[in-house]
């Protein structure tokens, strides 16, 4: 686990852009069923994290279509929020970073590490826009 100074600028990354964070599976099993469209990015330390995944989400909300709400849970820190997270996020196997889209609960979109891993901010929040142009 990391210590928390550590990730607070990390997670600061996500929540000024309009996250907010989950720390329980109890809240993961609720944002995830709220009705309408919900993003949740498993956020982590990795350079991938910082360069590429939460700049893109960041990036992707700049779209007529958004999700309805966007939520965040970070591997290596909140572990129950993120086994919940992983659990809604079968049959993909565990990564992080990665972005998943939900609407009225269901899994319609996922950006797993290799989605994220190599490629540009700008081309994953265009993956994203796309996802939300369909689902949002």
């Amino acid at each position: 686990m990391y210590p928390p100074e550590l990730v607070k600028p990390m997670r600061e990354d996500l929540t000024k852009v309009g996250f907010s964070e989950l720390h329980t599976a109890d809240d993961v099993e609720t944002a995830i069923k709220n009705e309408g469209t919900t993003l949740v990015v498993v956020n982590s330390v990795c350079g991938c994290a910082a360069a590429n995944a939460r700049p893109g989400a960041a990036m992707s909300l700049q779209n007529d279509k958004k999700p309805d709400h966007l939520v965040t849970v970070f591997a290596g820190v909140d572990r129950e929020a993120v086994d919940a997270a992983r659990a809604n996020m079968v049959p993909f196997p565990p990564s992080s970073p990665s972005m998943a889209l939900f609407k009225n609960g269901e899994l319609v979109h996922m950006l797993e590490r290799h989605h994220i891993e190599g490629r540009p901010a700008q081309m994953i929040a265009e993956n994203l826009k796309g996802a939300y142009n369909e689902y949002c």
